[in-house]
């Protein structure tokens, strides 16, 4: 069944995968920095995983984004 806010969710995702690229941050990196497997990234990125929100904004100040503006960029 598709989530309400499924395609919000997936223009996010897309949000925080763009800003890890733009600040040359490897999946296997950012995995070290959350003490997590690579597969950890992958599956939240190829959206197998959901993030919540804690998560997001984990990630976000870990490859130096804004999660605000990434929010706004994705959503606004």
């Amino acid at each position: 069944m598709k989530s309400q806010h499924q395609d919000e969710y997936k223009k996010l995702i897309q949000a925080l995968v763009q800003a890890r690229k733009d600040a040359g941050v490897t999946q296997e990196a950012l995995a070290v920095k959350l003490r997590k497997h690579q597969s950890f990234v992958s599956k939240y990125e190829t959206y197998e995983r959901r993030l919540d929100v804690l998560e997001f904004v984990k990630i976000s100040k870990l490859i130096g984004a804004d999660y605000k503006k990434l929010i706004d960029e994705a959503l606004g």
